[in-house]
């Protein structure tokens, strides 16, 4: 069965969050998205006070940009969460937008290279081995958790490119595509990971967690073509999608039938009412997408 998700978009002020989170668990939303996206909001600090505030609902981040990150604090932070809201943190990672990045004097000269030893090394540390190793980038000199996950836990990657979208297949458990990633794209994502998983000789299952773009209520075709054209994507076929919960969940089984094992739905940047957004999902959509 499709997870279906919402995501709190960090165009939002960070005080908005909580009411949204609450939103979610009443009504039973799956899973609730965060984005660190500089110069924003934190993901781990979003993430922490969103399960704080809930009981039941999911809560992602996706992505954590690594060249901010010491892998050894994205895995302490990752398995913080973990140990006090079991089963409810799912922790994504990615290369991070290379102009951000530069800003900040993090810009990686191979991101793809910095990508695959901070996941090979973070997924070591969340399943509680003591790691040393000398990368390009990821240097751990005998490093274990003290207080590692006390059960296996994923680790996604986000991932557009074919060598990133080959690396998540060999590296991570799963993986984050954006709401540029149409039906078709959701497909040849999905033989991209596969050739990746094959290469590491990996069988376990992989998840594929896919954003949607998603406009509904009044306005909802203006703002959608608005914030496709500002992205430069208004000429890509079957991408995002407005109108009412029919519509959102043809749009949400399309994705699933091309191999989506989670849609996320991405409301607008400008979306006026993101609790009726998250209500919207949980209790108009998702009957659909079941049915």
């Amino acid at each position: 069965m499709t997870g279906l998700g919402a995501v709190f978009r960090p165009q939002l002020a960070p005080e908005r969050l909580r009411a949204v989170a609450r939103v979610a668990d009443e009504v039973g939303l799956e899973e609730l998205w965060l984005w660190e996206d500089c110069f924003r909001e934190g993901g781990i600090s979003t993430a922490a006070a969103a399960l704080a505030w809930t009981e039941r609902v999911r809560v992602g981040v996706g992505l954590l940009p690594v060249p901010l990150r010491n892998v050894a604090v994205t895995a302490m932070e990752a398995a913080t969460l973990h140990r006090m809201f079991p089963g409810r943190a799912v922790l994504g990672v990615g290369h991070g937008v290379q102009d951000w990045m530069g800003q900040v004097g993090a810009r990686a000269e191979s991101p793809l290279t910095l990508l695959r030893e901070h996941l090979v090394a973070l997924r070591a540390l969340l399943g509680g081995e003591r790691v040393t190793t000398k990368g390009r980038y990821v240097r751990l000199d005998d490093v274990a958790l003290d207080w590692p996950p006390e059960q296996a836990v994923e680790v996604l990657a986000g991932a557009t490119g074919p060598r990133s979208l080959r690396l998540a297949g060999e590296a991570a458990d799963g993986t984050v595509l954006t709401a540029n990633t149409p039906p078709d794209g959701v497909r040849r994502a999905r033989r991209l990971i596969d050739e990746g998983r094959a290469a590491a000789g990996r069988s376990e299952a992989h998840r594929v967690v896919v954003y949607l773009l998603t406009a509904t209520g009044p306005g909802a075709d203006e703002r959608l073509r608005d914030e496709l054209v500002a992205e430069g994507v208004a000429d890509v076929p079957d991408l995002g999608v407005a109108g009412d919960a029919e519509a959102v969940a043809g749009a949400v089984r399309r994705l699933a039938e091309a191999g989506a094992d989670a849609v996320i739905l991405q409301p607008t940047g400008d979306e006026p009412d993101p609790e009726r957004f998250v209500r919207f999902a949980a209790e108009q959509v998702r009957p659909l997408v079941v049915a």
